[in-house]
């Protein structure tokens, strides 16, 4: 069959999709040909946007028949260039963007079915009108919508209570490569027949297929919720105060988010608006949300007394406990400015890791030393998740300024860096994905077993490579 122009192909998606459903014009195209960061760039002659998953499956089964690529893209809010086409010009961007409707909230069965295109946030209010929680927050919530958050298993601040992506989704429906729609959206939390096929497309980056909706966990809404800023004398002391306030408070400890002293220092440095609640740059600081779920309690004094036992016994040097919901806030905001001062102090090279938390002391050691004898004058730059074992660790070597990044200089730090990463048996992708950014990277750690069963379940479930080609895989 002689392959269609670029022409004849844009006509057939308009029969499917209508005339809004067809973005061509070259100025309205770059939005979805860049992503977030910058870093990518691609070029594709139309972005296709389905309003339903009827339409989704024909597009999709359409340009399989062309032998077309497809780019499943959601938010665009990745940071890996998981969604981003290539410079082929031959790869078309299919955007969920319309498919944005709450199919059914069910409080009674603690559920919600949203479509791919429904943005975080519109989730979350969704969940609490109802009553309910839908725990995943990340700093891109008001942006990122379902469809990409199942691709990528995002995880975000609430892990440690919670779990990431991969926990909070009952059920998938995904359109294969092939157009076929797998119909998984049923809202069991047991079902023992078999394989559990929709774990497969979560954390696949749209590389099997086109996630179009999600049958999502709801949670009772807590009564209360206490945050506070703690300073401890170092990373390892960090970890031990983890420990201890679980031991108090078990589960309801839902965040513990750590603020290394170079990342403290960098934010006030560069964010003048923003000060230290301590008066002084902390050697570690730990942000703790704890809630409580019964009535006449007070979580706040519960966690004041955890607090005052943890200082007698070495693990908390000072404490500073939100009063308020705005207290609360502020408190959060030293946490999600530290990516925009980093950003205005200079470039770096970024990794997105994890390390169970017990190990990360040795680990960052390990890393310390390293950068000093191998990038002598870098500064390491660690925020992140410590609850479950998940840092932004980033390095910024000397003299770069606000410039682009050598690609040789950013070999050279994550060879240092996934190299140890490896020796304390971690993830070099704790929560980002793997895109086109860290796709070498992937195959290089991956053991051959692992790298040979991801390529055989790539081949079998779309064995002409057209769904979301060069990412991970």
């Amino acid at each position: 069959m002689q392959p269609m122009t670029d022409a004849e192909l844009l006509t057939g998606l308009e029969r499917i999709v209508g005339h809004a459903g067809l973005v061509t014009d070259a100025d309205d195209l770059q939005t979805y040909l860049v992503d977030w960061r910058g870093a990518f760039r691609g070029r594709s002659p139309c972005v296709v946007r389905p309003a339903n998953v009827a339409e989704a499956c024909a597009v999709v089964a359409f340009l399989h028949q062309q032998g077309r690529p497809v780019v499943p893209q959601g938010g665009n809010t990745g940071l890996c260039g998981g969604a981003t086409p290539d410079e082929s010009g031959r790869q078309i961007v299919v955007s969920l963007t319309r498919m944005d409707r709450i199919r059914r909230v069910d409080p009674d069965d603690n559920l919600l079915v949203a479509e791919a295109g429904c943005i975080l946030t519109n989730v979350q209010d969704a969940a609490e009108a109802a009553g309910r929680l839908f725990p995943l927050s990340l700093a891109a919530e008001g942006s990122a919508r379902i469809g990409g958050l199942v691709s990528t298993n995002a995880g975000g601040t609430a892990v440690l209570r919670y779990g990431m992506m991969r926990e909070l989704v009952l059920g998938l429906e995904v359109v294969l490569p092939s157009g076929e729609l797998f119909e998984g959206l049923r809202g069991l939390r047991k079902d023992n027949t078999g394989y559990d096929l929709k774990q497969v497309f979560i954390g696949a980056e749209g590389t099997l297929g086109l996630v179009t909706a999600a049958t999502l966990k709801l949670f009772p809404r807590p009564r209360e919720v206490v945050t506070a800023l703690v300073a401890t004398p170092d990373m390892g002391t960090a970890v031990k105060l983890l420990r201890f306030i679980q031991s108090e408070a078990g589960d309801n400890v839902t965040t513990f988010e750590i603020i290394g002293e170079t990342a403290f220092r960098m934010l006030l440095d560069h964010t003048p608006e923003l000060s230290s609640p301590f008066g002084h740059v902390p050697a570690c600081a730990a942000l703790v949300e704890v809630a409580s779920f019964w009535r006449d309690f007070s979580p706040r004094e519960a966690f004041e007394g955890c607090l005052a036992r943890a200082a007698e016994a070495g693990l908390a040097l000072e404490a500073v406990v939100a009063s308020s919901e705005a207290q609360a806030e502020a408190l959060w905001r030293l946490r999600e400015q530290i990516p925009e001062a980093e950003k205005r102090a200079g470039a770096a090279v970024k990794h997105d890791i994890s390390v169970t938390p017990a190990r990360i002391p040795a680990f960052l050691a390990a890393i310390d030393a390293r950068v000093a004898a191998e990038l002598p004058g870098s500064t390491v730059i660690v925020f992140g998740h410590l609850g479950d074992g998940s840092l932004h660790l980033n390095v910024a070597p000397p003299g770069l300024g606000r410039g682009p990044i050598p690609r040789g200089l950013r070999d050279q730090v994550w060879a240092l860096v996934h190299g140890e990463i490896a020796a304390f048996e971690g993830s070099i992708s704790a929560e980002h994905g793997i895109g086109q950014l860290k796709r070498d990277e992937l195959w290089r750690y991956r053991p051959a077993l692992d790298r040979r069963l991801m390529t055989g379940l790539k081949r079998l479930i779309d064995p002409d490579g057209t769904m979301n080609p060069g990412k991970v895989i």
